[in-house]
């Protein structure tokens, strides 16, 4: 029995020798029976839907261990207010098909991130299927992209025929700006662009993290979580009482209800994760 231990005991060593000096064998499938191949970086397209708004980005990571990555994140969205809603009348003062716009609504605003997470593993998934459960944090830079938000005005002057311009608001139009009878419709979308205006910020979001694939090859998850976005001033979305005077002969009763335009926004948001590790 000695002597059949030692044949194998000498067999195996000269076999990992041999798969030693031809490169076969790979110290990171010493683990595989239990946890999967071990990776060493993932790319994943990440796309958030926020309460307020949206985001498209790629996360770009490397694996420290089995159950912690760090990642780099950039992505673009939009961040809306919380009171923004979409007026959808569908036909304009000249009898044609209105295009749907925010009432009240005086810009855009659209984001450009770039920041540094962590990722972290507290359960692990069985070898072929189940579900990896963890947490994600990240934080970074925001530059915020502010565009003048365009209406269709139709001007209604007696005796004259109606003219359609495209306006921003100013303060002093708001008596046409605010008049739902007198909008057409939102302008194009590219109305604005030479007016962009940068407003820079930072950002952090953490969550529950939830992946499919965690010791895959290819990643498949799920995140719920909430996000912060702050800026150095506030970011004026919304007409609120302060953006013009009485002497316009406006009434404040036209304008969204509980209106404050704040330097920061706070949402939840999921988030879906597709992408490759190797």
């Amino acid at each position: 029995m000695n002597r059949l231990f030692q044949i194998l005991f000498f067999s195996l060593a000269f076999c990992t020798a041999g798969m030693a000096q031809t490169g076969v064998f790979n110290p990171k499938e010493l683990n595989n029976g239990n946890k999967g191949i071990v990776y060493d970086k993932e790319a994943a397209a990440d796309l958030k839907l926020f309460s307020n708004g949206w985001s498209l980005g790629v996360n770009i990571g490397k694996l420290k261990t089995y159950y912690r990555t760090h990642y780099y994140h950039f992505g673009i969205g939009e961040l809306k207010h919380n009171r923004e809603f979409k007026n959808r009348d569908g036909i304009t003062g000249t009898g044609r098909s209105a295009r749907s716009y925010s009432f009240g609504k005086q810009n855009n605003l659209y984001t450009l991130r770039a920041g540094y997470g962590i990722k972290r593993y507290y359960s692990e998934k069985a070898r072929k299927k189940g579900l990896a459960i963890g947490a994600s944090y990240q934080g970074g830079f925001t530059l915020g992209l502010l565009k003048p938000y365009y209406l269709e005005i139709r001007s209604d002057e007696p005796g004259i025929a109606p003219v359609v311009r495209n306006e921003r608001f100013t303060g002093d139009n708001a008596a046409s700006f605010l008049t739902p009878e007198r909008i057409n419709g939102a302008a194009p979308a590219i109305t604005g662009l030479s007016e962009i205006q940068l407003r820079p910020g930072f950002h952090f979001n953490g969550g529950l993290h939830f992946d499919w694939g965690a010791f895959d090859e290819f990643v498949k998850a799920i995140e719920v979580g909430i996000a912060a976005d702050i800026f150095f001033g506030d970011i004026p979305l919304l007409v609120d009482e302060a953006s013009f005077t009485s002497s316009t002969g406006v009434v404040t009763e036209v304008l969204p209800e509980n209106v404050n335009n704040r330097p920061f926004f706070i949402n939840l948001y999921v988030s879906f994760q597709f992408g490759k590790r190797w």
